[in-house]
């Protein structure tokens, strides 16, 4: 495992997550940021080399004032897999990298291999609104983030405990940074009209899905499995939002199985 950084021509700078050997897999990670112990990154590069950059406004990429919409994060993107030497990459997203990943399997269908969304932002529902992520105390966050009460309480902890007020200062900080460069594609609602431009979108796609997504409830994978052309679509047992913390080796072994086909 090993960092590295790349430059696009456009100006941003954007640290990148090598992880792995074999063929190579572009990740884009969601709104929570880029963790380098994610289990299901590990599981994964068993058999993949997963490059997995961190969005400009995370970590230590820099660039954020050059993004201003969902155009921008999407020529990004692509900006990246032509930095990082990838012309035809198999992608593979979570959340709001997923509605990143869709508008570029979109913009540019002709690109993608594969593609691979896993409880992916992007779509709404009137009849099944969203929790307002910008609104909610860490504690609640995670709440809504995972299935059951103790993965729940696991994942705050991979962050630190909240009930440390020096924790939960540092916490709210940086997680204020992450927000401000996902609140302009995700706030107020995750609509940018990306269901309008779906139909061209080209590339083999699986949905995952965690069965127990308090986030994006189980409607929103039937609306993207009938949205997307030749979906095909994997429900995860016992998780929720954060399927890649909670169930790594039943959604990596989905995830393989299809990329291998």
């Amino acid at each position: 495992m090993s960092w590295s950084r790349v430059d696009t021509v456009r100006g941003t700078s954007c640290r990148v997550l090598d992880v792995g050997a074999g063929d190579p897999v572009l990740y884009l990670h969601g709104a929570g940021g880029l963790d380098e112990g994610d289990p299901f990154l590990e599981r994964l590069a068993e058999r993949r080399r997963v490059l997995a950059p961190e969005h400009p406004g995370y970590g230590e990429s820099t660039g954020e004032d050059l993004l201003e919409d969902m155009l921008d994060f999407t020529l990004h993107g692509w900006d990246v897999a032509d930095a990082l030497g990838l012309g035809h990459p198999d992608l593979v997203a979570h959340s709001m990298g997923g509605m990143i990943a869709a508008e570029m399997a979109c913009i540019c269908p002709e690109r993608p291999r594969k593609l691979v969304l896993v409880a992916p932002a992007g779509l709404w529902l009137d009849e099944h609104p969203v929790p307002d992520v910008f609104a909610t105390l860490p504690h609640d966050l995670a709440r809504i983030m995972f299935y059951d009460e103790a993965a729940a309480t696991a994942g705050s902890g991979r962050r630190g405990d909240f009930s440390d007020p020096e924790v939960l200062v540092e916490f709210m900080i940086g997680n204020a940074k992450r927000l401000g460069t996902a609140g302009k594609i995700l706030f107020p609602i995750p609509n940018r009209r990306l269901s309008k431009r779906l139909y061209r979108l080209r590339a083999e796609t699986l949905v995952a899905w965690g069965e127990g997504d308090r986030m994006y409830p189980s409607p929103y994978a039937d609306r993207w499995a009938e949205m997307v052309p030749s979906a095909e679509r994997v429900t995860i047992p016992r998780a929720g939002h954060m399927v890649t913390v909670e169930q790594p080796d039943a959604l990596a072994h989905a995830v393989e199985a299809f990329l291998s086909r």
